[in-house]
């Protein structure tokens, strides 16, 4: 059974997220549709670039990954196919597969031109379903990407200019802060192994983390390591730091937003 992910700043509370799904049933009624989110701030690239890579790894391999997040549409931003890592990713051309596509072996990309294979007329405004849709619908059902346009190389994509988090020559991890999820924990840039190279060995109670005006001592092992309201910092399920409250909002409590520095130190010992 083909598996097709959608990931979107649709919402839910329009018809354009199930508009999709009928079109894709339409011609690939075997299909298994799983909605990935359809709450990515409307037209945050950035936000849909790092949410489709925390997710795409647990899909089964061929899975086609539709992301609609689209601030060009009607313009003339091309529309790509990619096959990496072992997925298939339909997408705009404004960079929103950047994190996907870094360290992947990139077996394949083709500009999706061929119109036989789109819903027509195409509409101006909602591609997702005239071309994403169908597109989506047909490379589930086995087409062979060059059905749908010419190839294409990595250079010949747009990338985006993502922030990186990095050891500072004073010792210090200096990253910040790239979302926040619906709970308003705040979600850095900083990967799991950047922290551990920093204090290798040392114990986790000596880092210090900061974000904002707030200092936070230690890295949690849940959130119940410090009490109801209280801010701490944690290794969240994507692998990265994240600057979390206890029953409460991170974001709210903090009063900072997506790109603000989050840094990270021993602390002197005593």
């Amino acid at each position: 059974m083909p598996v097709i992910a959608l990931l979107t700043d649709f919402g839910l509370s329009d018809p354009y997220v199930g508009i999709m799904k009928g079109v894709i049933l339409s011609i690939c009624p075997q299909a298994s549709i799983v909605d990935v989110s359809h709450d990515v701030e409307p037209q945050d690239i950035r936000a849909a670039a790092y949410l489709l890579d925390a997710a795409y790894p647990y899909f089964p391999e061929k899975t086609v990954h539709i992301v609609v997040v689209d601030p060009g549409v009607g313009s003339g931003r091309a529309v790509i196919a990619v096959q990496a890592g072992g997925h298939y990713f339909l997408a705009p051309d404004n960079g929103v597969l950047t994190k996907v596509l870094e360290d992947k072996d990139l077996q394949a990309a083709v500009r999706v031109e061929n119109r036989q294979y789109f819903l027509h007329p195409v509409s101006r405004t909602f591609h997702g379903r005239d071309i994403f849709a169908p597109v989506a619908a047909h490379m589930a059902e086995g087409k062979s990407m060059d059905a749908f346009g010419p190839r294409i190389s990595a250079e010949d994509m747009v990338q985006l200019a993502l922030p990186a988090a990095c050891l500072s020559e004073q010792g210090e991890v200096v990253g910040a802060v790239i979302t926040a999820d619906r709970f308003g924990n705040l979600i850095s840039n900083i990967p799991e192994k950047l922290v551990r190279q920093l204090a290798p060995g040392k114990d986790e109670t000596r880092l210090q983390v900061q974000v904002g005006s707030h200092q936070i001592k230690g890295l949690s092992a849940s959130y119940q390591s410090v009490s109801p309201g209280e801010l701490l910092a944690i290794i969240g399920s994507r692998g990265y730091l994240e600057i979390s409250v206890n029953q409460g909002n991170a974001r709210d409590f903090c009063g900072v937003e997506k790109d603000a520095a989050v840094v990270v130190k021993v602390r002197e010992a005593g």
